[in-house]
C-alpha cells in the first residue's frame, strides 16, 4: 500500500513537470498524510475544437475515498489506496475508473518493512524515490462525495499494483506510476475506457526507485520538516537466518 508520501518540488516545477496552467503556491509537504487535502491533476473536459480550456488543471482533493453512493461518510471505511487490477470491477472505484482517472503529483514515498513478529525486529521505514530524482505521478481515482445537506468534497485514492523486483524486499504493494508521455492517455476518460489503460498500471522497472532507509519520525503526522528523510543506518538483516547444516557456524546476511 501507499500510506505516506512526500510533495516537496516547487510549484514552478510542478507546472512544468504537469503540464497545467496554473497552481496556487504552497510549501514543501515531508509528510503527507490520509485525511489531509493532496494536490491532484484532472483532465479538463474540452466541450469543442478550439476550446481555450487547459488540458489539464490542478485542485485539491482529501486523501481518503468516498464513493458517491455512500451515506454516511463517518461509518465508511477510509480508502487511500486501489488495487489497480480489480478497481474496474469493484463498486467502490467502478465509476471514477472509467470517468475520472487522476494524476498524484509527488516526490516520492515512504514505506514499512515489517519482519515477522516472532523476529523481534521492529519494523523499518524506508524513503522511496526515484533514482534519477525529480517528481512523479501516481495514477489515482477521484470522487466528488455530495453529502445530504447539499455540501461537497473532493475525495481521491491512490491506485496501487504489485511491487517490482526490488520494492518487494520491502513491501508487496506499489503505487502506479504514470510516465509523462503516458499523462494524456490516462486522463483522457471520455475515449480511454479502463481496459484501454490497463497497460499503464503495470509495475515501475526495478531500477526506478531507490530505498533510503529513514527513522520513525515519519510514524507521527507531526512531524512535518525534511528530518522524516534523513537517512539512518541498517542495524537489521533483510532476511530470516537460515538454519545452519550440521557443522556449518550460524551466519547473518545483512542489507
Amino acid at each position: 500500500m501507499c500510506g505516506r508520501y512526500a510533495l516537496t518540488a516547487t510549484p514552478e516545477e510542478i507546472l512544468h513537470f504537469l503540464s497545467v496552467v496554473d497552481i496556487d503556491s504552497f510549501p514543501a509537504r515531508y509528510n503527507i498524510a490520509p485525511t489531509q487535502p493532496v494536490l491532484v491533476v484532472i483532465g479538463s473536459e474540452r466541450e469543442r475544437p478550439g476550446s481555450n480550456l487547459p488540458e489539464r488543471r490542478a485542485l485539491l482533493a482529501r486523501w481518503g475515498f468516498i464513493p458517491g453512493w455512500a451515506k454516511d461518510p463517518g461509518e465508511f471505511p477510509l480508502l487511500i489506496n486501489a488495487r489497480s487490477e480489480t478497481a474496474a470491477e469493484k463498486a467502490s472505484f467502478r465509476a471514477a475508473m472509467r470517468h475520472r482517472r487522476i494524476l498524484v503529483p509527488a516526490s516520492g514515498f515512504y514505506e514499512w518493512r515489517r519482519p515477522p513478529k516472532e523476529t523481534g525486529v521492529k519494523p523499518q521505514a524506508y524513503w522511496i524515490r526515484p533514482k534519477a530524482g525529480g517528481l512523479l505521478a501516481f495514477g489515482g481515482l477521484m470522487e466528488t462525495y455530495a453529502s445530504a445537506e447539499g455540501s461537497e468534497v473532493d475525495t481521491a485514492a491512490i491506485l496501487t499494483t504489485r511491487a517490482n523486483a526490488a520494492i518487494r524486499l520491502i513491501h508487496d504493494r506499489m503505487p502506479v506510476v504514470i510516465r509523462p508521455e503516458d499523462f494524456s492517455r490516462w486522463l483522457d476518460c471520455r475515449t480511454q475506457e479502463p481496459r484501454a489503460v490497463a497497460d499503464l498500471m503495470q509495475p515501475v522497472e526495478d531500477e526506478f526507485f531507490e530505498a533510503i532507509p529513514v527513522s520513525d519520525l515519519v510514524n507521527k503526522v507531526s512531524n512535518m520538516g525534511p528530518d522524516v528523510q534523513k537517512p539512518v543506518a541498517l542495524a537489521e538483516p533483510t532476511e530470516l537466518p537460515r538454519k545452519p547444516s550440521k557443522g556449518e557456524s550460524p551466519q547473518m546476511s545483512l542489507f
